[in-house]
């Protein structure tokens, strides 16, 4: 699978889990999977697919 543009070799696992191995707050991002923006309510169940292009959009705080 492609995340962020990076190859990345995972099977069979979630986004939340995807977030918790690339040490990523789930609260604080935003994912899309094939271009479709995927509900934080799903990333629990959603199960990622090889062929999958993601992409993970970090909040950034400033002012």
């Amino acid at each position: 699978m492609l995340v962020n543009g990076k190859e990345m070799h995972f099977e069979n696992i979630t986004i939340v889990r995807l977030l918790e191995n690339l040490s990523l707050d789930m609260n604080k991002v935003v994912v899309e999977v094939n271009l479709d923006i995927i509900s934080k309510e799903n990333y629990p169940e959603y199960i990622l697919n090889k062929e999958d292009k993601i992409e993970i959009i970090s909040f950034v705080g400033g002012g």
